[in-house]
């Protein structure tokens, strides 16, 4: 059995590849380490922690002493790096908090996984690395930048971020990459594209989108909504990662993809007419809604256009071929079957969504757009 340090455990993605591990790999322990900052929510994995098989530390991945208690406690295998302050709009404000985090925070796991991980020198002077361990970094397809009206991110594609939180994954990705080629610390990298799916922290565009569809609010869309991305349903994501984490080369980096591109506007019109549908055939959830008496009100005039965000990429796109021809991984969750399933699930755990929209989520919404 490995045991699974998971750093970010508690957030979107982070918390669905906990229950994807525990679900479906028996050969597994996990402690999960997690700061339990504005998108962090102990209650998404609070049913999973245990005392055989998962264990949850509330802390910071910058801080040193932590990290090597942590390697030298529950003697990890496998680092798997989802810590990261991960907003756009949050990272404009305070870009100070990405670098530090994102950047700091990624050295300092790899220095303690360093520390507990060589075991002696090759004949070159090179680390040797104790059998079967690897550090995987969870970056994102924003590292590239941004694409026009065709074309795909590949793993070949120039490194060019736009924004402080993409700066940050890319210089943290930079650094995974020094350490493979300087220590030759057996690691690996994915870069996903844009994830969706349950426990997705409500500022996020969709779940942002369902939650004010219910309380009859504005829907915010920038600019005027042409900007493209590729949505990738998280458990397929998990199901990525784990594959590169059990099967990949070291050093490999791998891009993540679903092959659902769509423009914001569609998203926003799409989540607008799948819950008017649903709550016609669901009675039983019209509970949900600010006026559950009639439907008629749900529809495209709920939709208010935006000042648009600073340096707002245009398009991402990402081809996963070398991924699907290594290791045999393809998205298998349409955009149609996931963003349904998506909505019902946000509808059926809206308990789940009150517990994180406080006040902090009000607050930043009411900053962002002004109130609307």
């Amino acid at each position: 059995m490995k045991t699974y340090l998971v750093t970010g455990g508690a957030g979107f993605i982070g918390a669905n590849y906990v229950k994807y591990l525990l679900k479906n790999y028996d050969d597994v322990r996990i402690v999960v380490l997690d700061a339990l900052t504005y998108a962090g929510y102990l209650g998404t994995i609070a049913a999973d922690i245990d005392e055989q098989r998962c264990f949850f530390v509330k802390g910071d991945i910058c801080d040193r002493a932590l990290a090597d208690e942590l390697f030298k406690k529950y003697d990890i295998d496998v680092v798997v790096n989802f810590a990261a302050e991960s907003h756009v709009d949050r990272s404009i404000e305070n870009p100070q908090l990405f670098l530090q985090t994102n950047i700091l925070g990624t050295q300092n796991l790899l220095d303690a996984a360093r520390r507990a991980w060589v075991v002696g020198k090759d004949e070159h002077g090179y680390p040797k690395w104790r059998e079967g361990v690897r550090y995987h970094q969870v970056s994102t397809d924003e590292v590239y930048g941004s694409l026009g009206e065709t074309g795909y991110f590949t793993e070949e594609t120039p490194l060019q971020p736009h924004s402080p939180y993409s700066a940050s994954k890319t210089s943290a990705d930079m650094v995974v990459c020094a350490y493979r080629d300087t220590f030759k610390m057996p690691v690996s990298i994915t870069r996903c594209s844009n994830n969706y799916g349950p426990y997705q922290f409500p500022e996020k565009l969709i779940p942002l989108i369902i939650n004010n569809v219910l309380q009859a609010k504005p829907l915010p869309v920038y600019g005027q909504g042409t900007n493209i991305r590729d949505w990738l349903y998280v458990e397929d994501h998990c199901k990525a990662i784990e594959l590169v984490v059990r099967n990949a080369k070291d050093g490999s980096i791998y891009n993540v993809g679903g092959h659902n591109e769509r423009q914001n506007i569609v998203i926003v019109k799409t989540i607008i007419a799948t819950i008017r549908r649903i709550m016609e055939e669901r009675p039983d959830l019209r509970h949900l809604l600010a006026n559950p008496d009639e439907l008629s009100w749900i529809n495209d005039n709920l939709i208010t256009f935006v000042k648009d965000r600073l340096g707002h990429d245009l398009r991402y796109g990402i081809d996963p071929s070398k991924i699907k021809a290594d290791l045999g991984w393809y998205p298998e969750t349409t955009f149609e079957v996931g963003i349904e399933k998506t909505i019902l699930w946000n509808l059926e755990h809206h308990d789940w969504i009150e517990a994180v929209s406080g006040e902090d989520y009000q607050t930043y919404y009411e900053r962002m757009y002004g109130g609307k």
